[in-house]
């Protein structure tokens, strides 16, 4: 008889998405018993909202041990931070971008620690996975981090970030789409087997948030429901053990820009575009997608940004090197020959590349 194995999976107890979170932080931390934590922000963030914030903690008797502004991800300067936390710490708590994220992710892995993630923009969906971009030897690489104990998002922050992190969101979330359509096809071709849970959880986020009406990006409800479907998009990663469901093709394009170009775009906005693209070559849901980008302005942003088809396409060729034990689209040559020839074809595209 063969052995059945039950599945654990790390979710977060604490997910608050409101206009004015950052003001009742304390009560947060303090209905889930935590007494000692410890602050990580964002470069300059502290004048912005750390007052705030440490007003709102000292109000619910939330001792905070040590705060400071964090702008690094090199992995040794992370390890030193770990191991001088004080003892007593009970939670980590990381508040910013992307960087200050994933070190004080990392930290609170490193440690066993609770780790409390309070984004301050919508660029990715890296405030909810359970992985950490981080500089290891000079060079970016992904690493196994913590999934977040608690995700704690105003609205309102999120709002008075720059309109560019807002589209990158968007390209990031819309980006499901393809990645998993190519995870499926991973499986045709015996490269992947699909955890149906993960799947369901993955496209449920991506339909949500594509079929939400809006007059504006910075409706509540539309911001609302970006940042709950970039964090269920964690959560089926870390049901399916890997970055598959929400990570494909244009990923795969976007890590390659990333290689390539001295200053690359937003994440979230090489996804974007590497999305429309990849849909194409999938035959597979680009009028939604086009519609999306369209209706948010993330085309008539993008438009503006000067980008070089010539790195799109070489960006293309460049794309199975970066994950060469995974079977996307881009892993075969005809696909890639295909996405060379709509990059400089297809209407839309031309128009993003100002061809």
């Amino acid at each position: 008889m063969s052995k059945i194995t039950n599945s654990h999976i790390a979710i977060p107890t604490l997910l608050k998405v409101e206009a004015g979170a950052l003001d009742k932080i304390g009560s947060y931390l303090k209905d889930n018993e935590f007494k000692n934590v410890v602050i990580y922000f964002g470069n300059g963030l502290i004048d912005m909202f750390g007052y705030k914030v440490l007003d709102s903690l000292k109000a619910a008797d939330v001792e905070v041990l040590e705060y400071c502004e964090l702008d690094t991800v090199d992995i040794d300067d992370i390890i030193k931070l770990a191991f001088n936390l004080p003892n007593s710490t009970q939670a980590v708590i990381g508040l910013g971008g992307g960087k200050v994220i994933d070190a004080a992710k990392y930290i609170g892995f490193l440690k066993k620690l609770p780790f409390i993630s309070v984004p301050t923009s919508s660029s990715s969906d890296g405030f909810s996975s359970a992985s950490a971009s981080l500089i290891i030897n000079g060079r970016r690489n992904s690493v196994p981090a913590r999934m977040a104990y608690g995700i704690i998002v105003d609205t309102q922050v999120i709002k008075s970030a720059p309109q560019k992190f807002l589209y990158s969101g968007v390209g990031d979330m819309v980006s499901k789409i393809t990645a998993l359509y190519d995870w499926q096809f991973e499986e045709v071709h015996g490269a992947a087997q699909v955890n149906d849970f993960a799947l369901m959880i993955a496209k449920k986020a991506v339909n949500s948030f594509v079929r939400t009406p809006f007059e504006s990006i910075n409706d509540d409800l539309f911001l609302k429901e970006l940042l709950d479907s970039l964090a269920m998009s964690g959560i089926a990663n870390e049901i399916a053990g890997s970055s598959a469901p929400t990570s494909g093709s244009e990923h795969l394009i976007s890590h390659a820009l990333d290689k390539m170009l001295e200053v690359p775009q937003l994440h979230g906005i090489q996804v974007g575009i590497a999305t429309y693209l990849m849909s194409l070559v999938q035959n597979h849901r680009y009028q939604r997608v086009n519609t999306i980008f369209t209706k948010t302005g993330f085309w008539d942003y993008v438009s503006t940004l000067s980008l070089d088809v010539n790195d799109y396409i070489k960006a293309v060729d460049l794309a199975p090197s970066i994950k060469p034990f995974r079977h996307t689209y881009l892993h075969e040559e005809k696909y890639r020959t295909l996405a060379k020839k709509l990059l400089v074809e297809d209407e839309t595209l031309k128009k993003v590349f100002n061809i």
